[in-house]
């Protein structure tokens, strides 16, 4: 609903452009030249090619957001891998500090074993 008022709102206002300004103008476009061309339809087109452009500009400025994001997770995945690897390691450890304090050769049964 509110995208069909915008939409209505934005047709009216390029209404009461196009209402004023049918002054038949010269566009040069480098060694091309159109001539009687409403001076509403450069208007129009000007602000469409900006609309574009800036689209265009937020698509490549997100595109490269998202490969930084990846590149982030990923390194976030290495370090919590990197991180078990480390707590298992402690945990054998400390499997081996106990088994040489109470002097027993016979494995431990440690359900949380890995």
């Amino acid at each position: 609903m509110l995208v069909l008022i915008l939409l209505l709102v934005v047709g009216s206002g390029l209404v009461y452009i196009s209402k004023y300004n049918f002054t038949p103008v010269s566009v040069n476009l480098g060694v091309y030249t159109l001539s009687n061309i409403p001076l509403f339809y450069v208007i129009v087109g000007s602000i469409v090619i900006g609309l574009v452009l800036s689209y265009i500009a937020y698509l490549i400025h997100s595109i490269s957001t998202s490969i930084k994001l990846h590149g982030k997770d990923k390194e976030i995945k290495n370090s919590k891998d990197e991180m078990l690897e480390s707590t298992k390691r402690v945990h054998q450890l400390e499997l081996e500090n106990e088994r040489q304090r109470n002097g027993v050769d016979i494995e431990p049964h440690d359900p949380n074993a890995l």
